[in-house]
């Protein structure tokens, strides 16, 4: 058990003054830094690019997944990710997708769009009507019946339609986020 606290005692001497800053030395360890955090950045985008495959945009990433399914497992496989099916929905975007297909050896894949059911115009995996850019084939979409509904990207970037009880590869897209990459994979 404790008493009771004391009478405070008096103030002691005045300290000596205190030095200036030595900002050189945290500057330096800041500057140093700085550069690390540049080289974590560039070998993040090294493994991005190179060892996983993906292309990006300002806005999002893109993933070829090589394991060939039927249309509807694509898109669901591609929300479990996180993302949706690839909807090429500008020039830019169309071009840099065809350009992925190329490049990793492909001739077709899978796209987030239909070209249209039960009398409806042609819709991306988000459901928002095809507007302003596409990419269509001669003669597409064709109007045939629903079982050939599902689109197609070949490696020109050309747009066709497809059974979509067929399995082919297909591209997956993902809207940048602060998260990272943790999803996607």
């Amino acid at each position: 058990d404790a008493g009771v606290a004391g009478v405070d005692g008096p103030s002691g001497l005045k300290g000596k003054a205190g030095t200036t800053c030595d900002c050189g030395r945290y500057r330096k360890v800041v500057g140093q830094m700085d550069i690390n955090v540049r080289k974590l950045k560039n070998a993040v985008k090294f493994v991005k690019n190179v060892i996983l495959g993906i292309k990006e945009t300002e806005e999002k990433f893109y993933l070829i997944v090589k394991e060939a399914r039927k249309y509807r497992e694509a898109l669901i496989n591609c929300k479990l990710r996180g993302g949706m099916l690839a909807m090429p929905k500008t020039t830019d975007t169309n071009t840099l997708i065809a350009d992925y297909v190329t490049q990793a050896g492909l001739t077709q894949v899978f796209i987030g769009l239909q070209a249209g059911q039960k009398g409806g115009g042609p819709v991306y995996a988000d459901l928002t009507p095809v507007r302003n850019y596409t990419a269509w084939g001669l003669e597409e979409p064709s109007g045939a019946p629903s079982n050939t509904s599902c689109v197609k990207m070949v490696s020109t970037g050309t747009w066709n339609q497809v059974e979509c009880d067929i399995t082919m590869y297909y591209v997956c897209e993902f809207k940048k986020s602060r998260r990272g990459l943790a999803a996607v994979l």
